[in-house]
C-alpha cells in the first residue's frame, strides 16, 4: 500500500459495511445469503457460505474468516474464486469486514466458534460439534494392550450434541495370545447451559475471551466381551459438566467433572472424576496450527479404602490440512501414584470435523 492509504480509504469506504457492499455483495449478496446463481456469473462451489445462516457461520472460527479474506479461498482449502484482499485492505479493515459478516447471524443463542478450544486427549470440552474421532491407547510396559474408541458426534440445533462412542481393542489373554472384540458402547447427549464471548472493537477480532458451560448425560451399555476383558458387563449411567475458558494470548483452560453410576453397585463401583487441560494455540492465523497442552487427571472409586488415582498427560495437537478440519494429537499419560500397577500409556487420536467438509477436502 502506498502512503495515501488503502484502496478502501481512497474510495471513501469507512466501515466494514461500506467495504462489504462495495467489494463482497456482488457475490455474497447484500444480506449475506449469496447472489442468485443466475446473477453470480460463475458456478458456486458446494462450500459457498451463507452468512445469514447461524447454523453455518456461528461454529466457525473468526480467524478462518480473516485468513480467507486476507489470503483468498486457497488459504483454507476453499475455492480459488474467492480472491485475496491483503493488497487492498489493512488488517484493521479486514477485521471490520469480518465483524460485519458476523452480524448477519441475528440469533445470539448460538455459541461462537472462538469458544471451541482444541480437543484434549481425555478431558471433554463444552462446545458441541459434528465430528468423528478415532482414539488409541497403548501401554508402554506389561502385557500387550491396545484399546481404541471411535466417537461420532453430531450437533442438534444450536446448543445440543448427540455422541456415540464405540470402543474396541486387543488385549493380552491369561492363556496367551490376544483377544479382540467390542467394548461397552456409550450414548450421550450434551447441552450448552451458558456461553459468553467478550470482543472489543479496539482489539483484533480474533483476540476474544469468554467461557462456555455444558452438561452431558450418557448411558453405557454392556455390549462388550467381559470374558476377554473388553467390558464390565454392567449398565452404567454417567453425568459430567464441562467448562472451558478462553483467555488472552491464545491460552485456554478446560475443566470436566462428573461421575459414573452402575445400575448394580455390586457388579461395578461408583466412581467420580475430575479432568483438566491447559493449553496455548501457536501459529493461529495463517499457518499450521500447533497446540501444546497438559492435562491433570483424577479418578476415584467410591468404595471404602479407595485412593484417588492421579495422572499427568503432556500432549500436543496439530492440524493436518489447510482447512484445519483434520487434526491429530499424541501424548504420554503418566501415573503420579500407584505406578507399579498402572503403566504409562501412549494416547493418540485423529479427528475429522466433517461439518467443515469432506475428509479429502481442504488439503
Amino acid at each position: 500500500m502506498d502512503a495515501s492509504g488503502s484502496l478502501s480509504q481512497q474510495l471513501g469506504l469507512r466501515s466494514g459495511a461500506d467495504i462489504y457492499h462495495a467489494a463482497c455483495a456482488a457475490c455474497h449478496g447484500p444480506d449475506g445469503a449469496g447472489t442468485a446463481q443466475t446473477a453470480a456469473g460463475f458456478d458456486k462451489p458446494e462450500s459457498f457460505p451463507h452468512f445469514d445462516k447461524c447454523e453455518e457461520t456461528s461454529p466457525e472460527y473468526t480467524r478462518d474468516y480473516t485468513a480467507v479474506v486476507r489470503d483468498g479461498g486457497p488459504a483454507r482449502g476453499f475455492s480459488q474464486i474467492m480472491p485475496a484482499f491483503r493488497e487492498v485492505l489493512t488488517a484493521q479493515e479486514i477485521d471490520q469486514v469480518v465483524r460485519y459478516l458476523r452480524s448477519f447471524c441475528k440469533d445470539t443463542g448460538w455459541p461462537r466458534g472462538e469458544l471451541n478450544v482444541p480437543r484434549a486427549l481425555v478431558t471433554e470440552k463444552a462446545f458441541p460439534e459434528s465430528e468423528t474421532i478415532l482414539t488409541t491407547e497403548a501401554n508402554t510396559r506389561g502385557p500387550a494392550s491396545v484399546s481404541n474408541e471411535l466417537s461420532y458426534e453430531k450437533t442438534l440445533g444450536k446448543r445440543d450434541q448427540l455422541e456415540v462412542a464405540i470402543p474396541f481393542g486387543w488385549l493380552h489373554q491369561p492363556g496367551g495370545g490376544l483377544g479382540a472384540g467390542l467394548g461397552d458402547i456409550a450414548i450421550g447427549e450434551k447441552h450448552v447451559l451458558f456461553s459468553n464471548l467478550n470482543s472489543s472493537p479496539e482489539q483484533p477480532i480474533y483476540a476474544s475471551t469468554g467461557s462456555i458451560l455444558s452438561l452431558q448425560g450418557e448411558i453405557v451399555l454392556p455390549t462388550g466381551n467381559v470374558g476377554k476383558g473388553l467390558g464390565d458387563g454392567e449398565t452404567v449411567f454417567g453425568v459430567f459438566a464441562a467448562y472451558d475458558v478462553v483467555l488472552p494470548a491464545d491460552t485456554f483452560v478446560e475443566l470436566q467433572a462428573g461421575g459414573d453410576f452402575p445400575l448394580h453397585i455390586h457388579e461395578a463401583p461408583r466412581a467420580v472424576f475430575f479432568n483438566s487441560a491447559f493449553g496455548k494455540i501457536l501459529s493461529r492465523n495463517y499457518g499450521r496450527q500447533w497446540t501444546p497442552m497438559i492435562e491433570v487427571l483424577a479418578n476415584r472409586d467410591l468404595t471404602r479404602g479407595a485412593v484417588t488415582d492421579w495422572d499427568v498427560l503432556p500432549e500436543f495437537q496439530v492440524t493436518l490440512n489447510r482447512r484445519q478440519h483434520v487434526r491429530a494429537a499424541i501424548g504420554l499419560r503418566i501415573p503420579v501414584n500407584d505406578t507399579a500397577e498402572r503403566p504409562k500409556q501412549v494416547v493418540a487420536y485423529v479427528l475429522w470435523d466433517w461439518f467443515d467438509g469432506g475428509l479429502r477436502e481442504g488439503w
